[in-house]
């Protein structure tokens, strides 16, 4: 901090008035974070030892004059909830239900007492309103609800009066009770103390501080120190100074006092750098490069007079990563989140998934996959529990809802005592033993943590956060009675989770300082970098959390979205005051979840400029390359075409992969060349392929026992008997083997059953009509060598046939399809080039497995068809070739032949090596 500080000023300010000691003073701050600069700076007035002033907030001043502490606003919720048990014995809501709308009552309960109003009459006030809106409705026509709700407003002086005296024999309060209290005791409090009170660096004030600090200033025990600058004082429409400009007009002290202090300092001299670049993250990175560029232009010990000023906290871990290694100390002092707290999430994810196995209400405790990989895939546990094959068998069976019993044997490793502590069951434990299991989870964690590592010293500090909320529940458990259901418990954690904040250790004078807005209120740096300066973040904009309308409350006096502007007005233009250079960041995308508007506070600068400011704006976004998407373009190289001859002369092409290349040359070039699939992940419903595969396997397995004899009446009528087992049966292999099915699942497996119920009726129609079918084979390998002149080496054709029978003197070869597949489809008019057309895939699928099945020549010909499930009512489809009018639908070895010379043109298209694989 430069040597023109607020800080500094106060600090010769009190060796001219306290040259020798400082015993009898007290320095109050708006908060406690400032206290160390004060005392680093009185260090440099004084040349002889001395005591250092006592040095107290706001707060702890008005509790010390109410003689009254702040209750816990947790706590405060459990009093509350004792006292409207009391009104309503009878029919006195849950507690989970109860707090949804007790704290925001209790906020505006907070709220009149901060401002002395009188609740009698703000409570009528609201009660007249509601019975207005409501004169509409008769009487006789007002339904029990509306009964309610009016009700509510009417008991709403009972438990305000009710809490306030219960709260006052226990001699703890909210906050505004406390004030309301400091203000009747404050002549007491005067007439007890011989201290001087200096009052620094304030700007809004609520009623009841007003009231504290005119009658501390007209009694001659306290001076005020405002930081202001007369810019925003003389403007009589600025915001920055609404309320320094009420307090200058209206408090009787300054009609004979001089008010202390108005500088001009935000007029002189500035670099002011406005940056708008796309998305949070990116104002991370640039904020690591501004504070980059400081360092080598000026050196690491400049750092100390640089802040980063985070206007929204979720941006503090990514801008932590984002600082340069040069960075060795910084100090954090701002309010993180306990609801960004990662162990905190992780805890929270614990909870939600047995929270989700308790309420199934079923015999066995039931996980539901999605929660359970929440857990596995949590950064902070990863690495400590390895889940890797838990995950891979919960992909790979399609656990959808499963117990945790077929994972005991992985739980109880006791190599990984982690595992049974966030696994183990919860059914049997009380509200008490749950919180005890999650304290002993993040116990386990910190042990598995490595001190040297920087990332983990931060864990540290969020387990250490998590552990003090979690110790906080267990006292409010076992002092207060509500907490006996799971829901009640998981509503409370909840809700303390998103009070509960961290608060982080560093070394606040060395180093780069890194906080929040509220946190900058009386410090002064040369550098200053802001981020997320964007409407409803800086400003926070309008919110509603409360039960007094607006008008209600610009009519009582009560602050308004309008008071919070200004208030935000206040510290924006602060921050810059005596910075000489300052970077402004925000999020210039407009759209999506992280869409962001210019805050009115940048264009305020704009038009207002400084002749002193050097305003400069700048826009940092990613290249943009010339076209918006270039398609993948992969020549064969040496090594491809070598990869391209190992697969062909090896294992071979098979006909789905032939396919496959028609379909998606780059698709083709992933799986088949590269061996890249993708990731395989939980079907929550059964997906059509697996359906088919279902299909495929029933069918095997039925017939499997009737290869190589004649199928009859009886035969089938067998089938039939086994045909529900057996798909049951796949279903359970090739899905889930939980033998619960429900919704979408249940109607996939009922499917299953329907297709083979028809399929074995259509195959009895046939014997009964006198078909005489021989089974020759069920899902057999075929597979030929492709030689010819026009082909580089030798290439191997390969296939699974789903079945190979001979109907009435006629081979058939034929294919399942669970999909719809037509007639038209199988129907070939021209051979010339109908290899290289994605329409004709079927057909190049069913005359490779006719290839296949010829490959030593045939005598006869045979048929080569396909039962599409979807398209049972046709039956089997014959590949047909045009000759005249008529579709010819045998195949002979001239056919083979004609086929075996197109099929080459789509392999040279796979092989040669001018032929490039590209994206279509």
């Amino acid at each position: 901090m430069n040597s023109a500080t607020f800080l500094n000023r106060l600090s010769a300010q009190i060796k001219q008035d306290f040259p020798l000691d400082m015993n009898n003073l007290v320095v109050v701050l708006p908060n406690k974070r400032a206290k160390i600069f004060l005392l680093e700076s009185l260090k440099k007035q004084y040349v002889n030892t001395v005591f250092a002033p006592e040095i107290i907030s706001v707060e702890e001043l008005i509790q010390d004059i109410s003689d009254i502490r702040t209750i816990d606003s947790v706590e405060l919720v459990f009093e509350f909830f004792a006292v409207y048990k009391e009104q309503h014995p009878q029919d006195a809501q849950e507690f989970d239900y109860f707090a949804n709308w007790a704290n925001m009552l209790l906020q505006d309960f907070n709220e009149i007492d901060r401002y002395l109003l009188k609740p009698d009459h703000v409570f009528s006030y609201l009660k007249d309103i509601e019975d207005i809106k409501h004169w509409s409705l008769d009487p006789e026509k007002r339904t029990e609800l509306i009964e309610k709700y009016l009700e509510f407003w009417r008991v709403m002086p009972s438990y305000y009066e009710a809490l306030y005296n219960r709260l006052l024999k226990k001699r703890v309060g909210y906050q505004g009770l406390v004030y309301r209290e400091a203000v009747g005791r404050k002549e007491e409090f005067i007439k007890s103390t011989e201290k001087v009170y200096y009052f620094a660096g304030f700007n809004a004030l609520n009623a009841a501080e007003e009231v504290i600090f005119q009658f501390f200033l007209e009694e001659g025990r306290a001076k005020v120190f405002w930081d202001f600058d007369k810019r925003f004082l003389e403007d009589p429409y600025h915001d920055a100074g609404l309320f320094l400009r009420k307090i200058k007009s209206s408090w009787r002290y300054y009609q004979t006092h001089p008010f202390e202090w108005i500088v001009d300092e935000f007029g002189q001299e500035k670099n002011i750098t406005v940056i708008q670049t796309p998305k949070s993250v990116g104002q991370a990175k640039i904020a690591g490069q501004i504070i980059e560029g400081i360092i080598k232009e000026q050196g690491r010990k400049k750092l100390d007079r640089v802040a980063v000023v985070l206007g929204e906290e979720n941006l503090l871990l990514p801008v932590l990563h984002g600082l340069p290694d040069e960075v060795e100390s910084l100090n954090i002092t701002m309010g993180y989140s306990g609801s960004s707290n990662p162990v905190q999430i992780l805890l929270n994810k614990v909870f939600k998934m047995h929270l989700s196995a308790i309420r199934r209400h079923e015999k066995r405790y039931t996980i539901y996959y999605k929660e359970m990989l929440d857990v596995l895939s949590h950064p902070v546990i990863t690495s400590i529990i390895d889940g890797e094959s838990i995950v891979k068998e919960i992909n790979s069976r399609n656990l959808t809802f499963f117990s945790l019993d077929r994972f005991q044997d992985w739980i109880n490793d006791a190599n990984y005592p982690l595992r049974s502590l966030v696994f183990g069951t919860w059914r049997t434990l009380s509200s008490v033993q749950i919180l005890e299991r999650l304290i002993e989870i993040v116990l386990a964690i910190k042990v598995s943590l490595n001190d040297d590592e920087k990332s983990e010293r931060l864990t540290k500090t969020f387990l250490y956060a998590a552990y003090q909320m979690l110790m906080r529940l267990v006292s409010y458990c076992e002092k207060y009675t509500y907490v006996q259901n799971y829901e009640t418990l998981y509503a409370l954690y909840k809700q303390i989770m998103d009070m509960a904040e961290v608060s982080f250790e560093g070394e606040p004078l060395q180093g780069l300082q890194v906080m929040g807005v509220l946190e900058s209120r009386v410090l002064d740096f040369d550098t200053v970098i802001v981020t997320s300066v964007n409407e409803g973040k800086f400003p926070a904009g309008k919110s509603q959390n409360s039960f007094i309308p607006f008008d209600v409350k610009y009519e009582l006096g009560l602050p308004t979205y309008k008071e919070k502007d200004a208030i935000y007005s206040y510290h924006f233009y602060h921050l810059l005051q005596r910075a000489k250079n300052v970077y402004l960041l925000y999020n210039s995308q407009s759209e999506g979840m992280d869409a962001g508007e210019k805050s009115r506070f940048l264009t305020q600068l704009e038009i207002e400029k400084c002749k002193q400011h050097n305003l400069n704006m700048v826009t940092y976004s990613a290249d943009l390359p010339e076209k918006a998407y270039q398609p993948i373009d992969i020549p064969k190289s040496n090594l491809l075409q070598n990869r391209l001859q190992e697969i062909a002369m090896g294992k071979g092409f098979s006909p789905s992969a032939l396919s496959n290349f028609l379909r998606n040359p780059i698709q083709f070039y992933m799986q088949r060349v590269l061996g890249v699939h993708e990731l395989e992940e939980v079907e929550e419903s059964v997906a059509l392929n697996t359906l088919g595969t279902i299909i495929h396997n029933s069918l095997e397995n039925l017939y499997k026992p009737y290869k190589g004899e004649m199928l009859s009446v009886e035969i089938v009528k067998r089938i039939q008997v086994l045909a529900d087992a057996e798909v049951e049966k796949q279903f359970e292999l090739e899905y889930s083997d939980e033998k619960e099915k429900k919704g979408k699942n249940l109607l996939a497996f009922e499917v299953a059953k329907r297709n083979v119920f028809h399929f074995l009726n259509q195959e009895l129609t046939s014997l009964e009509r006198g078909d005489e079918i021989l089974l020759l084979e069920l899902e057999t390998k075929l597979e030929v060598a492709i030689v010819d002149d026009r082909l580089p080496y030798p290439v191997n054709l390969f296939g699974y046939v789903d079945r190979i029978e001979k109907r009435n003197g006629i081979v058939r070869v034929i294919d399942y399809k669970s999909g719809k597949v037509q007639q038209a489809n199988l129907r070939l008019s021209d051979w010339e080039g109908f290899t290289l057309d994605l329409k004709n895939e079927k057909i190049i699928q069913l005359l490779s497995y006719a290839l296949m099945y010829g490959k030593g020549g045939i005598t006869e010909p045979f048929e080569a068809g396909i039962y599409s499930f979807k398209n049972r009512k046709e039956g089997f489809l014959f590949f047909g070739l045009k000759e005249g009018k008529e579709y010819d639908e045998k195949i002979s070895q001239e056919t083979l032949n004609r086929f075996k010379h197109e099929l080459i043109e789509l392999l040279l298209e796979i092989l040669s090596p001018e032929k490039h694989f590209k994206e279509e």
